[in-house]
């Protein structure tokens, strides 16, 4: 009995580390994210200018053409991908 607890304790800990290492790898890359749109020296990397934008950008999101920007900017990133790839 203990050693199935023992199993099943291990087992639910690696679901946690791998929940927990997908969570850091998206935090990460949006982290590159903000890198590479150049925001880290265009703030001079003040990061409350940063959360401060991010925030407007969540404000301007709620508004009524939300969607119409995210389509904007989804189409303006995928230009640079493509033009790096």
């Amino acid at each position: 009995m203990a050693r199935a607890e023992a199993v099943r304790a291990r087992s639910d800990n690696r679901a946690w580390a791998i929940e927990r290492r997908a969570r850091t790898r998206q935090l990460i890359e949006l982290g590159g994210l903000v890198q590479k749109a150049g925001l880290v020296d265009r703030t001079d990397d003040d990061r409350a200018a940063l959360l401060g934008a991010f925030l407007e950008l969540a404000d301007r999101l709620q508004g009524d053409d939300g969607a119409g920007l995210v389509e904007v900017w989804r189409h303006r990133g995928r230009r640079v991908f493509e033009s790096e790839a």
